[in-house]
């Protein structure tokens, strides 16, 4: 039995699609199922059974014994969110209980951080965990993923095996219920298929032209892929930063998009939103030796391998992995 937290949103959607794909069918899905707009996520999934999240934790106090690994990718991601306190529950209080589940019921523990707690970067973004108290997120949520992972840190009982996957910019399918908090790549598809151009936000920044501000864009199916990897392996405990390694342009990611719809790249630039703009990170991209020094060989997608595929094989016929 696995169980996957977050399973009706966009990566543990995606995540369940995998383990199917791998014959794992005996599944525990935990949400909150009351979002009609994401039941697509689900449909003909293979799961053996929805857990309300607030009923999870006495359902688990049931059912341990059958449980084979927990993937814990729930989480409240709204970076345009500013009250800290309602991140506090789901991301911090509710990540504290299945840590601790996980200790007691031997139960080995992926979960989600996220590359948002390295705020401006000032660091760097190298998973170095001696590092991880120091940084300064940009925003409550990747406080509270911060928060979380120091806290896992200093923590002397710790599952027998464990791993937080600091996510940089995913994108992929089943994303289509995210509203403004969606891929870029989504958006710029909508975009373009509606007006026949895509409006990027113009640079704020001295040191980047518009259009070329840099992000980490990784593929879903590579997240998963690697999620994967870690349930298998189940040794190194840590934390791991989850980019395709390669930052990227907004400019690349554009052309790309209308490469992939057959069109010819038509782009203009507009302000970035006012309630943003001093929290927007200019330039991204994961150091990704820790993961590859533990086993993890597999190469990941390039922008225009990714973009291609979600493009022709999801976006333009509203599929579903």
């Amino acid at each position: 039995m696995i169980i996957v937290t977050g399973a009706a949103g966009f990566i543990g959607s995606c995540l369940i699609s995998k383990l199917n794909q791998e014959n794992f069918n005996f599944i525990i899905a935990v949400d909150d199922f009351s979002s009609p707009e994401k039941e697509a996520n689900l449909a003909d999934k293979r799961i053996q059974e929805k857990v309300d999240r607030e009923q999870f934790f006495d359902w688990l106090d049931i059912n341990y014994h059958e449980v084979e690994f927990l993937f814990h990718i729930g989480a409240r991601t709204d970076t345009t969110e500013f009250d800290y306190y309602v991140f506090e529950h789901l991301n911090v209080e509710y990540s504290k209980k299945i840590w601790q589940k996980c200790i007691d019921y031997q139960i080995p523990l992926v979960y989600a951080s996220s590359a948002a707690t390295y705020g401006l970067g000032e660091l760097g973004y190298d998973d170095n965990e001696s590092v991880i108290p120091e940084l300064k997120p940009l925003n409550p949520y990747g406080e509270s993923k911060n928060v979380f992972d120091i806290w896992a840190l200093e923590q002397e009982r710790k599952p027998f095996f464990w791993a937080g996957l600091k996510f940089f910019n995913v994108y992929g399918p089943n994303e289509y219920h995210k509203g403004r908090m969606a891929s870029v790549i989504f958006h710029a598809y909508r975009q373009i298929g509606q007006t026949g151009q895509m409006r990027l936000f113009r640079s704020h920044h001295p040191d980047f032209k518009d259009g070329e501000q840099m992000r980490d864009f990784v593929y879903v199916k590579d997240v998963v892929d690697v999620c994967l990897f870690l349930m298998h392996h189940r040794r190194n405990s840590g934390i791991y930063n989850l980019g395709s390694g390669k930052a990227r342009t907004f400019l690349d990611l554009a052309t790309n998009t209308f490469r992939a719809m057959g069109l010819e790249p038509n782009i203009d630039f507009i302000d970035t939103p006012a309630d943003i703009r001093d929290k927007y990170q200019y330039f991204t991209q994961a150091n990704m030796a820790k993961l590859r020094s533990i086993g993890y060989d597999k190469p990941f997608h390039t922008l225009e391998e990714g973009i291609a595929d979600y493009v022709k094989n999801y976006l333009t016929g509203g599929d579903y992995m």
